[in-house]
């Protein structure tokens, strides 16, 4: 790989970046995201712990299957 590859492939990561947080700017209120049965949710007094582990999987396997299909030559 030479640099002009480099700068073509750090220019598509960037606006899939750009996409993906316009995305979320504009469907704030998704109404499954971050919501799901095996999210992690813990809140006491002054604490609150939140980690999305259905959410990040279910995203995990449809990123995996869009890249699996996009990646056939």
């Amino acid at each position: 790989m030479n640099f002009d590859s480099f700068g073509k492939l750090f220019i598509l990561i960037g606006l899939a970046f750009l996409g993906i947080g316009a995305i979320i700017l504009l469907f704030k209120n998704i109404p499954f995201f971050g919501k799901l049965p095996g999210d992690i949710l813990i809140q006491r007094k002054n604490f609150t712990f939140y980690f999305p582990l259905a959410t990040s999987i279910l995203l995990s396997i449809a990123l995996s299957l869009l890249f699996y299909l996009f990646s056939k030559k």
